[in-house]
This record gives C-alpha cells, sequence and structure tokens, in this order.
C-alpha cells in the first residue's frame, strides 16, 4: 500500500444506533497493556493517550471499552477519558457489562440483574459521561438474558443509556432480547478460522435485520487477550505478499467483506499497528482471494 495517511472512512460507514460510525472503529483492550487485562506489562500511559488522539485524527468514530479493562496500573476508561474529554459529537463510546473483576484484577462473580446499574454507573464514572451511547450485556453462560437485558432496557428508559446490545451470545438470545427492547448490535469472538455454527447464523440474522455485528478477536484469532495470532493459513500469506501488507490487515479486510453490517473493533497501543488496521479499510481483496480465504475459514468447522 503507499505512504499516504488512510483514513478510516475508507472502510465506509454503519448506521449504529441513531449515530453514523466508520466501519473501523477501536478496541480498547490494548491500550493498558502489550496483553489484556493483568496478562502483560502496562502500557506507557502517555503513548496509549497519543494513540487515542491519533485515532480520532485518522477519522475513528466507534470506541469499544469496559470497566473491567484495566492492567494493575492502567485502566482503558481512563485513558480515553484523559486523552478524549469533551467528547466530540459524533464519538459513539461503547461498553460492555455483565463479567466483573475485582481490585487486584480477579474475575469475580458476574453481575445479577440488580447489579447492572452499578455497572453502568461505573463506567458512566470513569469515562465521565452522564449517559452511555451503546452498552452490551456480555452474557456470561446464563441460559437466558431476559432478566438480565430486561434491566438493561430500564436504564435505557430512565436515560442512562442510548441503545442497546448483546454479546457472546447464539441465535436464540438475540430474539428473546429483541421482544424486550431494540438490539442494535451483537458483539461475539469471531475471525478467520474461528468458525461457530452459532455465529454464523448470527452474523446472517443481524445482515437480514439491519443490526451491527461486532466480532472482537478478528486479529487475535487463538491468541485472544494476548494478542494478534502469528498462525497465518497460506491463503492469507499469499494475499499479503499481494497487496504489499500485513497479515493482520488481510484479517481485518475479511472480516468486513463479511457484510457492509459488519464492524472491525482492531485494539492496540501501538501507533504503527493503529495506522495499519485503519488503512486495512481500504484493502478490497479480489474475489479470487476470498474464495480461498472463505475455503480457509470453512475448514475450521
Amino acid at each position: 500500500m503507499t505512504s499516504e495517511t488512510i483514513t478510516a472512512d475508507a472502510a465506509g460507514t454503519w448506521r449504529l444506533g441513531d449515530t453514523t460510525v466508520g466501519r473501523i472503529g477501536f478496541g480498547a483492550m490494548r491500550l493498558t497493556g502489550d496483553a489484556a487485562f493483568h496478562l502483560g506489562t502496562p502500557s506507557d500511559r502517555d503513548r496509549s493517550i497519543a494513540v487515542l488522539r491519533e485515532a480520532l485524527d485518522l477519522g475513528v468514530n466507534h470506541i469499544d471499552t469496559a470497566a473491567f479493562y484495566f492492567s494493575s496500573l492502567r485502566s482503558a476508561n481512563e485513558l480515553i477519558n484523559s486523552a478524549l474529554a469533551p467528547y466530540p459529537d459524533d464519538l459513539l463510546i461503547a461498553a460492555k457489562v455483565g463479567p466483573f473483576r475485582d481490585w487486584s484484577g480477579e474475575w469475580g462473580t458476574s453481575a445479577r440483574p440488580e447489579d447492572l446499574r452499578g455497572h453502568v454507573e461505573e463506567n458512566l464514572r470513569q469515562l465521565g459521561r452522564d449517559h452511555l451511547d451503546l452498552v452490551y450485556l456480555r452474557r456470561m453462560d446464563q441460559e437466558s438474558i431476559a432478566e438480565h437485558f430486561g434491566a438493561l432496557a430500564e436504564l435505557r428508559r430512565a436515560g442512562l443509556v442510548r441503545h442497546l446490545g448483546i454479546s457472546g451470545v447464539e441465535p436464540r438470545h438475540l430474539a428473546e432480547a429483541q421482544a424486550i427492547a431494540p438490539v442494535v448490535a451483537v458483539q461475539n469472538r469471531y475471525g478467520l478460522g474461528d468458525r461457530r455454527p452459532a455465529t454464523e447464523e448470527l452474523l446472517r440474522l443481524c445482515g437480514e435485520q439491519g443490526i451491527a455485528f461486532v466480532p472482537f478477536y478478528a486479529i487475535a484469532g487463538d491468541s485472544g487477550p494476548r494478542g494478534a495470532t502469528t498462525a497465518h493459513d497460506e491463503a492469507v500469506l499469499a494475499a499479503a505478499h499481494a497487496h504489499g501488507v500485513s497479515p493482520a490487515q488481510i484479517r481485518l479486510a475479511w472480516t468486513l467483506a463479511r457484510g457492509p453490517h459488519v464492524l472491525a473493533i482492531p485494539g492496540t497501543g501501538n501507533p504503527e499497528h493503529l495506522t495499519e488496521n485503519v488503512a486495512a479499510g481500504r484493502l478490497r481483496l479480489t474475489p479470487a482471494e476470498l474464495d480461498r480465504l472463505n475455503g480457509a475459514h470453512g475448514k475450521a468447522d
């Protein structure tokens, strides 16, 4: 790819709730260290703040975060607040509630429905906001999400939340939530080679219903919170060579090619990786390349 600066508008846009966002957003998980949560070395605070500001300079206007994104020294929400407040009017910040980590970083008991207001309020406090643009209920293995999602719907009616999404779900949970309140986004683990029948069905359903599908770990693959995978199929390496880009950029381009309703939220604390991630929004894979990559993805069944 050329040395010119490529901005987020190259990937196109999607109407998320009542806000038009770029299809390349930013995930805040990796702002706090070289691996998520307490798994790596805490980040340099000034560099993380600079990455956030550069993301907005590159046209990113969709940031995905959570109060449980913190390391021993850094909080993603605090970094976002310090870097970006007062927030631009066109910036959509999405948060997740449900999981819980205590002050030491250990995972605790996930939220009961009556706990969710406290989770929302903590995100509001850390971000310095009076409402959250979008809140995902992250399902934590419960069979039904109705009671939890109903509690978030009450917070939406109270004005603390503008839009609702669900995460870590199956198609039946989408139907369950939609019977309670509108769902504008679904966020599941998904990426090239990470094929799960229930998530493939959700991808299809969201496309049919005009709901944003927002995959996480699209670059990380099996590495998950530890960072980008280095295990690339030959189809990925061949496409990367043909376009003169990194395998991670090919993974992002493939993700975006899954449908106009798919929004990518790659995360990084590295300014060079940020530029590459945004630039991936301009990549257009050929039909032959997509066939080979889809074939590699299908082998994951």
